[in-house]
């Protein structure tokens, strides 16, 4: 319930203050939501398979954000940017929709 409760503040907080983002980071935001998106699908489907560790769930959290950005970061650098974007929305995409199948695999018994 606290986590519920941290989010609606946490969203409530962001519509309200509207904070303005740095242009530097703007191509790496969506890349590292998809990244936590991962990440946060994973732990639901680890808690419901009876495997959650948190400090697991923290690291993967962080390190595929960092990891991905980074990804992005090298691309742009190299000149690639916007190719190795999109690899990383494939492959997370890719692990996102595995683990909400197999969330719904196990909240629907199907």
């Amino acid at each position: 319930m606290i986590a519920v409760l941290g989010l609606v503040v946490g969203v409530v907080a962001g519509l309200l203050v509207q904070p303005e983002i740095p242009a530097a980071v703007v191509p790496y935001l969506p890349i590292a939501v998809v990244a936590a998106l991962d990440a946060v699908f994973g732990g639901l489907r680890a808690m419901l398979d009876g495997i959650f560790d948190d400090k697991v769930f923290v690291v993967s959290f962080l390190s595929n954000v960092v990891v991905a950005a980074l990804i992005v970061f090298l691309g742009d650098e190299l000149g690639v940017g916007s190719q190795l974007s999109t690899g990383v929305v494939v492959v997370l995409g890719i692990r996102i929709f595995s683990n909400a199948a197999a969330i719904r695999r196990h909240v629907f018994r199907a």
